[in-house]
């Protein structure tokens, strides 16, 4: 072995690392095996390079069945599934019997034939057709040119080159994936579990009453200026499965992302994406929400744009598993009931906005950060703008219900009374329970004309509905219509004969019939 071939092997390391993004995951300690790794390459996402002479073709075989082994353990590590290996030797001569069949084509690992081993051979007389073919796999040309003599200073100089770049690549990366330690991700967990503990304690995390009291995501308490609403339910989460979901995806994502973008970077992603997934839940969801959701998919989207600014190192490092995830919860959202999707959107796209105007720790892009900075702006304020106009407000019957409960159980029956008139002037096909609650709140307001009206219109919907039988009977007794109020109290009797004030009301109608002379 001469100081050519020596040169040679690592001028191709430092072109493999300098000019086409490898990165040395194997170096042997007599310096003379090197392997090397850019899975975003297809053709040739990992690299052997073997400096030695080869005396004879057997022996050739016997390290390529060995370079398949060490490849297919590779795979399994990586979990792809399939790998192709370049396995690249450098000799001063080729062996000295036949040995031109063994590389003619790849070598397949036989269990499982998922691996395969190309080889190329550098030696004398070759070394135009292997730089050819390793053009080839690599898709570019090579530059390369070589002369017949080298010294050691030669070799070493190169050899450092190599080693030095590699390092350097390793720092930069490691600079760029590591800005900090988490803190605000451990805030933020230990916020949420004290809030889940102060919910249980005070009426229940799955009690309605209790969520809107402390914050949930109600549309029209936004729409009456409560907005701190955009904020607040990010703390709050539906019961202990929920939280337990978020709690574990807020650990994983969220120390990686405040790791990679540092401490207040990555406070303000995460707020900034929990807002604007409630701004959006506020415009396409009228239903009653909470839940760190739509910050933590933030943290997917500060990911995504660490994935558009540095593409090599995000699918090298984290991109294939984390698009797969997000794609496998973006489906599930899609398929299951319950999950407020616009919000996980409407976080996502925050994140992605939020990381642009944050960028990088120690890594300036003042237009590009400016730009973001202008867009996020303008998207905010444009869904604000969408959100609070009342030709985008969908009326929602179940939400408006649920105010309306709300505010009966405060004795606020003028703000149940709106919100109810308002389902009733806007919503198409409502269902008995509107009607049913509307006509409540007109007989506490003395309205038994229009509670009447109601009532008649929940019976049309539901026969069977006692209760509006019942409350109509009372209606029939303010009114002085005995006879009427006799057959709606039976009626409710009849329909549910355990009910106890229903079978005492048709006892009391009869007797005051009686008592008056009436029929009966």
């Amino acid at each position: 072995m001469n100081n050519k071939e020596s040169y040679i092997f690592w001028r191709l390391a430092y072109s493999f690392i300098s000019d086409h993004g490898y990165r040395i995951i194997q170096l042997f300690e007599n310096q003379k095996e090197l392997w090397l790794e850019k899975l975003e390459n297809k053709q040739a996402p990992i690299i052997r390079m073997l400096l030695h002479d080869l005396d004879w073709s057997n022996a050739m075989q016997r390290d390529i069945e060995y370079t398949a082994s060490n490849g297919e353990r590779i795979r399994k590590q990586i979990g792809r599934s399939e790998l192709n290996v370049m396995n690249i030797y450098v000799s001063q001569f080729p062996p000295v019997d036949e040995y031109e069949y063994r590389i003619s084509k790849p070598f397949v690992y036989p269990e499982g034939n998922k691996t395969s081993v190309s080889t190329i051979l550098l030696t004398k007389g070759e070394y135009d057709t292997g730089f050819e073919r390793i053009s080839e796999r690599l898709e570019a040309e090579s530059t390369l040119t070589f002369h017949e003599n080298y010294s050691e200073e030669d070799v070493e100089t190169i050899k450092k080159a190599a080693l030095e770049y590699a390092m350097k690549m390793v720092k930069t990366e490691k600079s760029l994936l590591s800005n900090g330690k988490p803190f605000f991700t451990y805030v933020f967990i230990a916020i949420q579990l004290a809030v889940f503990f102060w919910l249980e304690l005070h009426g229940g995390s799955t009690n309605t009453s209790t969520l809107i009291k402390y914050g949930a995501k109600v549309n029209q308490l936004i729409e009456e200026g409560e907005w701190w609403r955009f904020i607040t339910p990010v703390f709050l989460h539906i019961g202990f499965l929920h939280l337990v979901m978020n709690t574990m995806a807020l650990y994983f994502l969220g120390t990686t992302v405040e790791k990679m973008f540092g401490n207040v970077r990555f406070l303000i992603i995460y707020l900034f994406s929990g807002i604007t997934g409630f701004i959006a839940s506020f415009i396409f969801n009228s239903t009653l929400s909470a839940g760190a959701s739509g910050a933590i998919f933030g943290c997917f989207g500060a990911l995504l744009y660490f994935g558009a600014i540095y593409p090599k190192l995000f699918f090298r490092t984290m991109g294939m598993n984390l698009i797969i995830v997000l794609g496998i919860n973006l489906v599930f959202g899609f398929t299951a009931s319950g999950i407020d999707n616009a919000g996980h959107l409407g976080g996502l796209a925050g994140g992605f906005l939020a990381a642009g105007v944050v960028h990088f720790p120690k890594k300036k892009r003042f237009l590009g950060q400016l730009l973001f900075l202008i867009a996020s702006g303008a998207i905010v304020w444009g869904a604000l703008t969408y959100g609070f106009n009342t030709s985008a407000q969908s009326v929602d019957e179940n939400a408006n219900l649920l105010m309306a409960q709300e505010y009966i159980k405060q004795d606020n029956y003028d703000q149940a009374y709106s919100v109810l008139k308002k389902s009733e002037e806007e919503a198409g096909n409502l269902t008995e329970k509107t009607y049913f609650l509307l006509s409540f709140v007109e007989i506490k307001k003395g309205m038994l004309i229009e509670a009447k009206e109601h009532l008649q219109k929940a019976i049309e919907l539901d026969p069977a509905f006692h209760e509006a039988y019942f409350n109509l009977a009372l209606i029939n007794l303010e009114q002085n219509d005995v006879e009427e109020a006799k057959v709606n109290a039976e009626k409710a009797a009849k329909l549910e004969p355990n009910q106890k004030q229903y079978s005492e009301l048709v006892r009391e109608i009869n007797q005051h019939i009686q008592s008056t002379g009436g029929g009966g």
